[in-house]
């Protein structure tokens, strides 16, 4: 027996059924029609639709594509209320990950964790990193959190969802944790000249960020208690005007977390250093006529402005060079740092507060490939019981 329907187009048959959802600001009501192949199928779909919106869905929530409502809710709700940084980190994994991809098309309402696992461990099939996929997860679920604020979804599908680990060849380490040995640090000394010398000496003895470093301002260094205050960071940002527009900013910024908010002790031996490279900060910018305050920063370029994060990370990689010391990326200054320390048996809550980590768990995992090395010479400290 044939299907009853009440609906024709393009020369198909479809059954229609109409749902009013709201009133327009004139009064008149707003209605929405439900096709199926059937009235048991139109009335279902109709069904579906009224039991989301009575749970809290916005009456839109079914036109809403990821990439769509992710633009809108990037530049007029993240570019508002968030520094520039953390919109410049957004916007590039939304531009990278999301625009163009099998996620861009799809209902924000549609997503599923299942779904997002296949996703992902495609994604790791194709080469991308742990790394890589964990970022683009965490600013789904910051995504997806606000949809459901909004109305556009009702659980959050990021939640629960692993995130496939890189393939690793045997002995090599996903963290890339590879410090400077004592010769390698010998070596670059005695090649560095001028500022980057400092910046290097001053990295390996405190062991904070690159931008940590660049965003140091003169009062921060306390030549009476040989410490270094950290409270900010210099970031290189792009500040978008609109969607298609921008400029490349170098500004301050404060800390994501309280825990990079510190005091970090600094060597005795560093302050006849730190001492006669601001003798030679006054003198460059007594030169250009430019004013050196307690505001100003400890470390500045031959002009006197802020140093570009990446113009620092191509000076580091010159240095190596010409010291004949294997490439790593400046971050690996840090690495020493915390690797010295633990070689000094310094506990590990103690490193992870000087690394300004937001939690002990961060310093154990990312400096889990060293300290198997420190467990074992503290067995060895129990030999003394067997002699």
């Amino acid at each position: 027996m044939a299907k009853k329907t009440n609906f024709n187009t393009n020369d198909y048959e479809y059954y229609r059924v109409n749902a009013v959802i709201g009133r327009n600001p004139d009064g008149t009501y707003i209605r929405k029609q439900f096709y199926g192949l059937s009235k048991k199928e139109a009335e279902a779909k109709k069904k579906e639709f009224l039991d989301n919106i009575n749970n809290g869905l916005n009456v839109d929530y079914r036109e809403m594509t990821i990439e769509k409502f992710m633009k809108l809710w990037l530049f007029n709700v993240v570019r508002v209320d968030k520094s520039f940084s953390t919109f410049d980190r957004y916007e590039s994994v939304y531009r990278n990950y999301i625009v163009g991809s099998q996620l861009a098309c799809l209902k924000v309402y549609e997503v599923k964790p299942l779904f997002l696992k296949g996703y992902y461990n495609a994604m790791a099939e194709n080469g991308y990193s742990s790394s890589k996929i964990y970022n683009l997860n965490k600013l789904l679920k910051i995504f997806f959190n606000y949809a459901i604020t909004e109305g556009y979804l009702l659980k959050n599908p990021c939640f629960g969802i692993s995130i496939p680990k890189d393939v690793k060849a045997d002995g090599e380490d996903a963290a890339r944790i590879e410090p400077f040995s004592d010769d390698e640090i010998k070596a670059i000394t005695e090649t560095a000249k001028g500022s980057m010398k400092t910046i290097f000496q001053f990295g390996l003895a405190t062991g904070l960020r690159r931008g940590e470093l660049l965003g140091l301002q003169v009062k921060n260094v306390n030549f009476e208690t040989m410490t270094v205050d950290i409270c900010q960071a210099l970031k290189d940002v792009k500040k978008f005007s609109n969607d298609n527009e921008y400029e490349y900013l170098t500004i301050l910024e404060k800390p994501k977390t309280p825990g990079s908010i510190r005091s970090v002790p600094l060597p005795t031996s560093l302050k006849a250093i730190l001492k006669q490279h601001l003798v030679q900060e006054k003198e460059k910018h007594l030169m250009l006529g430019i004013r050196h305050t307690q505001d100003s920063l400890f470390f500045t370029s031959e002009a006197c402005s802020p140093y570009n994060g990446r113009n620092i990370g191509t000076a580091f990689k010159r240095l190596l060079k010409r010291a004949g010391v294997r490439y790593r990326c400046f971050h690996n200054v840090r690495h020493t740092y915390a690797t010295k320390l633990f070689e000094a048996r310094v506990p590990l809550l103690t490193i992870s507060k000087l690394l300004g980590h937001s939690n002990i768990n961060i310093t154990a995992n990312t400096y889990v490939s060293i300290m198997p090395k420190e467990k074992s010479a503290a067995a060895e400290e129990l030999n003394y019981l067997f002699a």
